[in-house]
């Protein structure tokens, strides 16, 4: 059995001897994707391997593995990790976590910010807007939960849109108009601000919900020691930093 070799820097040789240049395949849950992306870059100017990424929610990634989808590594909630280790589709050891996403909202760049700072802001906020878009996603089922448990959830029916995924409620957003007030995962909130939106801020501090995410090396993945080499750089400070700043705790 494979096992991650830890290390506390990155070095072009270092990581060059660790595997051949190769393309290591990555399905990943969107939450985590500004943090990877320039983990990938990072990782590829140091090593010359190719990470090639391929981002889903939960649910459908889950779908993917139980088709018999090729790839080396997934990047997912522990839950989905958990099921496919069960299953045989990934291997236990040398996984790990990669951190948490916290829930926020956002609204269009030129709408002004409502007030949310707590619960009952909030409540207020999302009776008054026009329209509330969320997804059907990890964060989005927490959220339908939320809304029936403080009381809103009938009073938002007739004016909620759901979309499968963080992306398509983001690209409602940029395209709406009126008072239109969404959520979504802080980190993809933040990846489209540049196109349009902007991050009200997150989730009341009693009633925030975290998704954590892990990351493990797919079984019989074709890249298997570039896999390796890429899940042994996310382990170490310097990638812990990359994820950091790019909201993910």
């Amino acid at each position: 059995m494979r096992q991650l070799i830890l290390v506390s820097c990155v070095g072009s040789a270092l990581w060059s001897s660790m595997a051949a240049a190769a393309d290591v395949k990555v399905l990943s849950a969107g939450a985590v994707e500004p943090g990877l992306q320039r983990a990938a870059e990072q990782f590829k100017r140091a090593s010359g391997n190719e990470i090639k990424m391929q981002f889903n929610t939960a649910p459908q990634l889950a779908k993917r593995m139980a088709g018999g989808e090729v790839a080396d590594i997934l990047i997912a909630p522990p839950a989905v990790l958990d099921e496919q280790a069960k299953n045989g589709k990934i291997s236990m050891q040398g996984r790990l976590t990669l951190g948490r996403v916290g829930a926020g909202v956002v609204v269009r760049s030129d709408a002004p910010s409502p007030e949310i700072a707590t619960t009952e802001a909030l409540k207020r906020a999302m009776l008054s807007a026009d329209s509330i878009v969320y997804n059907t996603a990890s964060s989005g089922l927490y959220l339908e939960k939320l809304f029936e448990r403080i009381g809103i959830a009938e009073q938002i029916k007739a004016k909620t849109t759901r979309y499968s995924n963080g992306e398509d409620v983001m690209d409602h957003i940029i395209k709406g108009r009126g008072n239109e007030l969404g959520f979504g995962a802080i980190t993809e909130i933040k990846l489209f601000e540049p196109k349009g939106l902007k991050l009200v801020g997150p989730l009341p501090p009693d009633i925030q919900n975290y998704t954590s995410y892990g990351a493990a090396l797919i079984s019989n993945a074709p890249s298997a020691d570039a896999a390796i080499a890429f899940l042994t750089y996310l382990a170490t400070p310097e990638a812990k930093q990359i994820f950091a700043a790019a909201g993910i705790e």
